[in-house]
């Protein structure tokens, strides 16, 4: 059983606390966490497993592969054991990439879309291998210090012993269960292992109920005791391929035997010496060293950034990068197009001068799809730092549950093309486009070499790069601390002259944008659409940490 509210652990008994008002009702201020070892990201137990992993004497990177491993207990709403992850590493005086993305199965018959207009988001047409568990044995290989089974200690409590869920994670694992429990009647088959772990009696937990998940417990203990190898070529990569072929999916376990993460060159674009580094496609990170690389030819810096003329210019640059991003991204054995063509600095001054600064443009971008993700920094006092990003792609993902491990499946292959002769186009063995971006900005130093500055993210589907570019502005041309600049109100490009806006702006702002030309949509509250970031950014004697208010999450250090 997921949670059991009617019978928590001895001694607790709910009480009337239960039945408090979890909305706010009036403006808050969260305080910048300063401490020179530090982990931030949106659940707060996760963090502090992170954290005790620094007390025992671990790295940065040990903090991160516990923080991720006790997400996907704590947080299922946006990320699983079967999620991809991305990391952007500081350590030994440079600066590493690791992408742990995994492929389409190698017998992907493409036909079996040929009467679909999109790849759908429930069911198996949209998993591919997962990577994150090869994502957490490199990291701790790499830069760790701790063995995976004491990293693993914190998510295996929480998953036996249980963990109250707090009102943002309850709203949306409540939100699934109605989603799941309306297409139930029609996939059965398909749904039944998702409410025998994810919820009691079809009922997802409720805020501050106990949810306990045995099924993950067994299974990080697996994983954890391999070294991963249990997930990839032992007895769950069996039950991964035999639930495959009960479902009519061509993923074997020869493609989870198959799967490498990859340690990756980082691509970075300059901006007024504030060095953003992202990893390279086929993630979408090129699509905010785009939009920076197109708005340094403005200056920005003159101008409020809250103001209509300011916003102009930045949405219209992340519309353009976006008309790129999903021309040329994919999987980048495809690719026709060079990450350095697109990061050009003659091509990125022809595409600013098709910006009018006086009116909103379509420049064909196309429609973002929407996603759910965690990301989490870390950073400790020998100087190491860490940007770590995984996720399921659409909340729990693709609906599929492995019967017996916890193991939710993510849909990232629903990020595939099926145009024919795109890029991205779908086919076997190919990685898709993919959302999720850690993001990592250096100085440079008088001679020429980079420094660390900042481990930071903005989860959330095809909001990350917008979310990167409006928390860097912030910070590099206003000189906003970082939980300043995560607590601004934020926009959200979308189709066309669409843009979503969250309240915040004085009422003039959303008056000016109208009148350029968007076709802008207030939301009523800040919330999770528009990206829920983390940000730990190093100083003399240690770092300054942020924490978005927009998640359960908080900054914590020693």
């Amino acid at each position: 059983m997921a949670s059991d509210p009617d019978d928590p652990p001895a001694p607790f008994r709910y009480t009337v606390f239960m039945d408090m008002d979890y909305t706010y009702h009036y403006p808050s201020q969260r305080a910048p966490v300063m401490a020179r070892n530090i982990v931030t990201t949106s659940h707060p137990l996760a963090a502090q497993a992170g954290l005790s992993m620094l007390d025992k004497g671990g790295t940065a990177a040990d903090a991160a592969v516990a923080t991720a491993m006790a997400l996907t207990v704590l947080e299922p709403t946006s990320n699983g054991i079967g999620s991809d992850a991305f990391a952007l590493v500081w350590a030994g005086g440079g600066l590493h990439g690791l992408s742990a993305n995994g492929r389409a199965p190698a017998g992907l018959d493409r036909s079996r879309y040929a009467a679909s207009g999109d790849i759908p988001t429930l069911g198996w047409d949209g998993v591919i291998v997962p990577g994150a568990v090869s994502g957490w044995v490199a990291l701790a290989r790499e830069f760790g210090r701790l063995p995976l089974t004491t990293l693993a200690e914190p998510a295996i409590r929480y998953a036996r012993e249980g963990s109250l869920v707090p009102p943002e994670i309850a709203y949306y694992w409540n939100r699934a269960a109605d989603i799941y429990g309306r297409a139930r009647r029609q996939h059965e088959a398909l749904l039944a292992p998702w409410f025998e772990t994810f919820t009691s009696g079809g009922k997802a937990p409720r805020v501050g109920s106990v949810a306990r998940l045995p099924d993950h417990a067994t299974t990080l203990e697996a994983i954890a005791a391999t070294d991963g190898q249990a997930f990839y070529r032992g007895d769950l990569a069996e039950k991964i391929d035999a639930a495959a072929r009960a479902g009519g999916s061509s993923l074997r376990s020869s493609d989870l035997a198959a799967h490498q993460p990859d340690w990756v060159r980082p691509i970075s674009i300059n901006y007024k010496g504030w060095k953003l580094h992202e990893i390279p496609p086929s993630g979408q990170g090129i699509a905010a060293l785009m939009a920076l690389g197109i708005v340094r030819l403005f200056d920005l810096a003159m101008l409020d950034p809250d103001s209509p003329n300011a916003l102009h210019i930045v949405i219209e640059a992340m519309k353009l990068a976006f008309a790129d991003a999903h021309q040329h991204i994919a999987d980048p054995d495809f690719m026709q197009v060079r990450p350095a063509d697109l990061l050009d600095e003659t091509y990125l001054a022809s595409r600013a001068r098709l910006i009018d600064p006086n009116r909103a443009q379509d420049f064909g971008h196309g429609e973002p799809k929407t996603g759910g993700t965690v990301l989490l920094a870390a950073a400790d006092a020998e100087g190491m730092m860490v940007s770590f990003i995984q996720s399921n792609y659409t909340g729990f993902g693709s609906g599929v549950v492995v019967p017996g491990t916890g193991i939710a499946l993510h849909n990232r292959g629903c990020n595939f093309s099926l145009e024919a002769g795109h890029v991205n186009e779908v086919g076997p063995g190919k990685r898709p486009y993919h959302t999720i971006i850690p993001g990592f900005v250096t100085r440079t130093r008088a001679d020429g070499s980079d420094e660390p500055l900042m481990a930071f993210g903005v989860m959330g589907g095809f909001m990350q790069p917008q979310g990167h570019v409006q928390v860097l502005l912030r910070m590099a041309d206003h000189r906003m601390n970082p939980q300043s600049a995560l607590d601004a109100p934020r926009w959200q490009v979308e189709k066309g002259l669409r843009v979503t806006i969250e309240p915040g702006f004085d009422a003039g702002v959303y008056e000016g944008l109208r009148a350029l030309g968007h076709d802008l949509h207030i939301h009523d509250k800040p919330n999770a659409a528009f990206g829920r970031g983390q940000s730990i950014v190093r100083v003399d004697g240690g770092y300054i940490a942020g924490c978005d208010p927009r998640c359960d999450g908080q900054a914590v250090g020693f």
